[in-house]
């Protein structure tokens, strides 16, 4: 069963090649193996160009198409047909103010080796004069490193003695609580936030009450005269 369908593949693969050879489409079918086999050649001949009646377009018709009117096309066609285009050579040439625009572009993106010099020199001195004020505020900053250490120290020393302090506030309040009601209070509920509310009240009043004592202590002291010289 082998043998056979590797002689039916042989012999397609002859036929198909025996095809190719006389340039004609071929066209095989194998009924057991259910494949198709189709292939052509094509050989088209080389387009000539005439040059006896070339396409000229009729600028002033409709019928034309706008890309056929620019100058672009007449370049293609000048460049086809040379003067059996009909085509000046002389309207191909760019205008005065397209020539200054090419040769500014030209100045522009390939300038001339001094001035190529000088650019580089420029940018090297721009840069050397960004890096040198990099260095210089790297300095003035290493330079006040030893102070913004100490202030950060004592930053966080008074943050932690702020910390210590609410902590030993909030222990206390909650056992002044734990006094006054008779059993431990959630500091979240209305009755420890209210007692804290009054405590501050009268906190407030004994500092308004010290500092009135304090300027009538002030006030009723004997001002002493100065000495004499």
């Amino acid at each position: 069963m082998a043998a056979s369908m590797l002689c039916r593949r042989t012999a397609m693969l002859c036929r198909t090649l025996k095809g190719l050879s006389c340039s004609k489409t071929v066209l095989f079918a194998d009924s057991e193996s259910g494949l198709l086999l189709q292939t052509a050649s094509y050989n088209p001949k080389p387009l000539k160009l005439n040059i006896r009646e070339p396409y000229i377009p009729d600028k002033d018709s409709e019928k034309t198409p706008e890309w056929q009117k620019t100058g672009r096309y007449d370049k293609k066609l000048f460049g086809r047909y040379g003067s059996a285009s009909g085509i000046d050579p002389a309207s191909l040439w760019p205008s005065h103010e397209k020539l200054d625009k090419l040769i500014a572009e030209e100045h522009e993106w390939h300038p001339p080796l001094e001035v190529m010099l000088k650019n580089i020199e420029a940018k090297e001195k721009v840069e050397s004069e960004k890096r040198l004020a990099k260095e210089k505020l790297i300095a003035a900053n290493m330079a006040k490193m030893p102070k913004m250490i100490a202030d950060w120290r004592r930053e966080k020393r008074d943050t932690k003695s702020k910390l210590k302090e609410e902590k030993t506030r909030r222990a206390k309040l909650l056992a002044e609580a734990r006094q006054r009601f008779g059993y431990a209070v959630d500091p979240r509920s209305p009755k420890f936030l209210e007692m804290v509310a009054e405590l501050e009240t009268e906190e407030k009043k004994k500092k308004k009450l010290m500092k009135r004592r304090l300027k009538e202590e002030q006030a009723a002291a004997p001002i002493t005269p100065p000495a004499s010289l």
